[in-house]
């Protein structure tokens, strides 16, 4: 692998903080399917919740 120094034109380009972005919106939605699943789960009377992989959670 050729590695060299980035100029300091190339060095100002760079906008770091896309990845933190993407974790943030990822973690975001996940946090909003759990909180989905939680209410699904404990205040109903009775729920029946089939996830892919195989996970099925049934509350009576």
């Amino acid at each position: 692998m050729n590695e060299r120094r980035l100029t300091q034109e190339e060095l100002e380009s760079l906008r770091p903080g896309e990845a933190l972005t993407l974790a943030t919106v990822t973690m975001v939605l996940t946090a909003a399917l759990l909180a989905v699943v939680a209410y699904k789960l404990f205040v109903s009377s009775g729920a029946k919740l089939e996830l892919p992989g195989g996970f099925k959670f049934e509350w009576k």
